[in-house]
């Protein structure tokens, strides 16, 4: 039985609820011949009670993390959480992270690390719903476009609009169930989507897609009202806010911006605070993924999955080698709000 040694970088929601899966999964691990350890569990104030997490675990020292195997990263934030990742990469330590915005917003200096295999990152995107290994299995098909609702809270808040609820209701009720933070900027503004489309670009299209290009053709939710939503819903459409890659002009470009989609269309048959992706390609046609895209446990679960593939011998998820050809194609129009 070899001991995997786990250092935690974070003790939230999602940190907690990695904490009590690894001890559900405790069996199956070790069916595997791994035992998993949890050495530490690096917070901002170790004095601060965690339940579920041992006391004896919290520690604000960095430094507790280099005794580990394996660095999880469920902290959030790109200053600190991201030094302490390269940090764990640079001594060869391999690092399990959710965070998107890490990964799309300092990919310079990630980028040798995912591509030699030492960087897991299934989570960061759609959380429990597995479209990251999904989309690296897609190699062999060209892609010519992808759109995708990447953002929970949003879908939550577009259809209370939809139900009649003014922005400012709807949005504190995202907040009271958790689906949204205290300042709510990075979702309804559209740039949590849009870190999860960079990621999903670097996968399919461009191994070194810019983040800057996605920042600049992002537009959130925040001057939509139930009367716009309305009146889509009377014209047999619903609006919604879409993270789309497609060729246009002879490069690849990413936008997430509201638009105005079929009652019909996959990303319009969602529940409230599910995520959807459409994947378009030449070979395989038209692929649909859906999947609850929040919350602790679910995103926490694929966290797991990714301990599981490293026990197993495979390597974290490689950017694609090399930029694909742009395809000369007629792409879906959508109608943007």
């Amino acid at each position: 039985m070899e001991t995997v040694r786990i250092a935690l970088l974070g003790a939230g929601t999602v940190g907690s609820s990695l904490v009590e899966l690894l001890e559900a999964h405790r069996a199956r691990l070790e069916a595997f011949g791994y035992r998993a350890e949890l050495v530490s569990v690096l917070v901002r104030d170790a004095g601060k009670p965690r339940p579920g997490i041992p006391a004896h675990l919290l520690t604000a020292d960095p430094g507790a993390l280099a005794e580990a195997d394996v660095l999880i990263e469920v902290m959030g934030g790109t200053e600190r959480a991201g030094d302490l990742v390269l940090r764990a990469l640079e001594a060869g330590t391999p690092v399990i992270t959710a965070n998107k915005a890490l990964l799309a917003e300092r990919w310079g200096e990630l980028r040798g690390y995912a591509e030699a295999g030492l960087l897991y990152y299934e989570a960061s995107v759609m959380a429990g719903t597995p479209v990251i290994g999904a989309l690296q299995s897609l190699w062999g098909n060209r892609l010519l476009e992808l759109h995708a609702i990447l953002n929970g809270t949003c879908n939550y808040i577009l259809n209370r609009l939809e139900a009649g609820v003014p922005y400012a209701q709807a949005l504190e009720e995202a907040q009271a169930k958790g689906y949204a933070e205290a300042d709510p900027t990075l979702d309804v503004g559209g740039f949590d989507a849009a870190h999860k489309l960079t990621v999903l670009a670097r996968l399919t299209a461009d191994p070194g897609f810019a983040w800057e290009g996605v920042k600049a053709n992002t537009r959130g939710i925040e001057a939509l009202t139930p009367e716009r939503l309305g009146e889509a819903r009377a014209g047999g459409q619903v609006i919604r806010l879409v993270g789309s890659l497609f060729p246009q002009d002879g490069r690849w470009v990413g936008k997430v911006r509201p638009v105005r989609l079929p009652a019909s269309h996959p990303l319009a048959l969602m529940g409230s605070a599910r995520n959807a992706l459409v994947c378009r390609t030449q070979e395989a046609g038209e692929l649909v993924f859906s999947g609850a895209g929040a919350g602790g446990h679910v995103t926490a679960s694929a966290v797991l999955g990714d301990l599981y593939r490293l026990v197993a011998g495979q390597p974290g998820h490689l950017p694609i080698p090399a930029p694909l050809p742009v395809p000369q194609v007629q792409v879906e129009a959508l109608d943007e709000v």
